[in-house]
């Protein structure tokens, strides 16, 4: 590979019998455009995946994958706005999904041509077939000792398993092939995965009546697919070539740390409001934490957090170290996450306060990732 071509450049370039001419063979404007949607979809659909536990919603749609046991979508006259919410927040999911497909299908297209297309088009439809046929087997046999309503879950369940499990093939298959740039195909079918894994994570969370560990967990992996999707952006612009340190190793390593309290903030962040009032549905209610504490554990590594972020920035500027544009727009963020989370501790836990605050925690996250890709740079 000649490293040093320019990024959106792939080596090895396709004869026409090997590509679909309606996509493209290099990282160009239409992979950038969707790479940016899908971010932007996993970024909205932690906003409304909040606003259904905001709003009492958890539980809008009784059922999964359908709404209701008679119906795909709420009855508005039966259920309301809070179908409407939840239900909106599932469509965004297909969106999510479908956004993410294209990235991979491009992205493989770029590296590989039709070759690894074809592949994974196969491995897709073989899913399908194999998610109906799982779907009717458990439905015509039944589940011993299950009613109506249980079977069909469960048969929705081993249907969404078996589509998850024929993409885990086929991802394991497509990236055993040799091609360059494969930095990009393992992050589109991560993005992919982990979309098609919050499905299924999504209906134990109904399964379940909205149990606490399950809906945090659901967020975690929402938060961590913003960052995925934040990478990619990233490693579009980066030329695939041997890398060198861009900072000294001590702030490599402050950055690291940096990173772990970021992280400890998160999850005592999804405790905490895990163990606060809004659970998501009014005839639920959190037991076990108790939520006024930790909200002090939280705001701990929180104010952690921004104490080394701003040691960070004010050391990257004054060595004028590559990070340290990036980390101001990381400062700026902690510092209003910081700025709503004790507004919303002072004002009663409000839900807009609340919502703002789940959806700036991923987009801090995705920002320090951001900054972990500057401590080094590639070695022409």
């Amino acid at each position: 590979m000649n490293h040093t071509a320019a990024p959106d450049m792939i080596p090895g370039r396709h004869t026409r019998s090997d590509r679909f001419g309606w996509l493209p063979t290099t990282i160009d404007r239409r992979l950038r455009i969707f790479a940016w949607l899908s971010f932007l979809a996993e970024v909205i659909i932690i906003g409304t995946g909040g606003a259904v536990r905001l709003t009492g919603s958890g539980l809008g749609c009784s059922e999964w994958p359908l709404c209701t046991p008679e119906s795909l979508v709420p009855i508005l006259e039966v259920q309301g706005l809070h179908g409407a919410i939840e239900f909106g927040n599932r469509v965004m999911t297909g969106v999510v999904g479908l956004l993410a497909l294209a990235v991979l299908m491009i992205t493989l297209h770029v590296i590989s041509g039709r070759r690894l297309v074809v592949r994974a088009l196969w491995f897709a439809l073989g899913g399908i077939v194999l998610g109906v046929l799982v779907y009717t087997a458990t439905a015509v046999i039944g589940v011993p000792g299950a009613d109506g309503r249980t079977t069909a879950v469960i048969a929705a369940a081993f249907m969404s398993a078996a589509l998850l499990l024929a993409v885990l093939v086929g991802a394991t298959d497509s990236l055993r092939q040799p091609t360059p740039r494969k930095d990009l195909a393992v992050l589109a079918w991560v993005v992919l995965v982990g979309v098609m894994a919050q499905a299924v994570v999504g209906g134990f969370a109904v399964i379940s009546n909205l149990n606490a560990f399950v809906v945090g967990f659901h967020y975690a992996v929402s938060l961590t697919l913003v960052c995925v999707t934040a990478l990619f952006l990233v490693r579009l612009d980066t030329p695939e070539a041997p890398q060198a340190p861009a900072v000294p190793r001590w702030f490599s390593v402050l950055t690291h740390v940096t990173g772990l309290a970021l992280a400890l903030t998160i999850v005592f962040g999804v405790l905490t409001t895990g163990s606060g009032p809004h659970s998501g549905d009014e005839a639920i209610t959190r037991q076990g934490f108790d939520a006024t504490v930790l909200a002090h554990v939280h705001s701990w590594p929180g104010y952690i957090l921004a104490a080394l972020v701003v040691t960070l920035l004010v050391t990257a500027w004054v060595m004028r170290l590559r990070p340290r544009t990036w980390l101001l727009v990381l400062t700026a963020a902690i510092a209003v996450q910081v700025g709503v989370g004790v507004l919303q501790a002072r004002t009663g836990l409000p839900p807009v306060l609340v919502g703002v605050h789940m959806v700036l925690a991923a987009l801090s996250a995705a920002t320090y990732v951001v900054v972990v890709t500057k401590l080094k740079k590639p070695v022409a």
